[in-house]
């Protein structure tokens, strides 16, 4: 079953969906979604030094990941707020690491497959990277549900209660490297907060409980990944980009059931 390049790509861009939904939750509850831009968008620096260096892609990409989280973390709300700190170094992140393609990348980088993905050239290896790290971003963020979620809410009783907020954002920050790293070849560096923040956005208005939304996320973040696939099959669109639009239907979708939702409540209120 394996040897068929559309089945590895549904399986891979199943589990990269299934790190980044729960994931996804905390970047849109702690409005980071730009902290997911400036991390992916330093990977393509990882990957260009990996090639150069004859190194692993995973771990190059994983490397700088890291490397960007923390001193995000660490510079945000010094000297300018987290969101200019962001969009500096976003934006700087991509240039230097278009810059390294150019440099250092040889032939042996596709640009397009970087920026956009390239999901139906995934290989078995790139499933054992894939699954192997989705399923450690989900074993890390169930081990410390509880005490993200207190840290997420209220920074102050988690500290009370002894939890520190701190090491729960470097978590995350961990945890987001990884789902970066490993979903790069799936829907490109351009992309992947767009996987990480849209079926988590489309969830929320239709759950009340943040497990709910993590569940709901993820079945829209793998049903996204489905009929992307299909949809790039059938009118021979690029699969990342497909998978993304497919998302983006659900959230307006979403959005069009919220509305329906409160005009009907507001309805029966005003009837009573």
């Amino acid at each position: 079953m394996l040897d068929d390049f559309l089945i590895r790509a549904i399986l891979a861009g199943i589990g990269a969906a299934l790190a980044a939904a729960p994931l996804g939750c905390f970047m849109v509850w702690r409005r980071m979604a730009f902290f997911g831009d400036a991390t992916a968008h330093a990977a393509i620096l990882g990957v260009a030094l990996a090639v150069a260096l004859s190194l692993p892609v995973f771990l190059g990409a994983l490397a700088v990941a890291l490397i960007m989280g923390a001193v995000v973390s660490d510079m945000a709300g010094r000297q300018h707020g987290a969101d200019t700190i962001l969009g500096v170094l976003s934006h700087s992140a991509l240039a230097l690491g278009l810059m390294a393609v150019a440099l250092f990348g040889d032939g042996r980088l596709d640009l397009m497959a970087l920026l956009f993905g390239d999901i139906l050239t995934v290989g078995r290896g790139d499933l054992v990277i894939v699954w192997g790290g989705a399923a450690l971003v989900i074993l890390i963020l169930s081990w410390r549900w509880s005490a993200l979620i207190l840290s997420t809410l209220n920074a102050d009783l988690a500290t009370a209660s002894g939890i520190d907020p701190v090491r729960e954002t470097r978590l995350l920050t961990l945890c987001l490297a990884l789902v970066v790293a490993v979903a790069i070849k799936i829907v490109g560096v351009l992309l992947i907060a767009a996987l990480l923040i849209i079926p988590a956005a489309a969830a929320r208005p239709l759950v009340r409980t943040p497990e709910a939304m993590a569940l709901v996320a993820a079945g829209i973040g793998v049903g996204a990944v489905v009929a992307g696939l299909q949809l790039s099959a059938y009118v021979d669109t690029p699969a990342g980009p497909s998978i993304v639009s497919v998302a983006t239907g659900v959230f307006l979708l979403s959005m069009v059931v919220t509305a329906w939702r409160r005009r009907s409540r507001n309805g029966a209120s005003g009837r009573v």
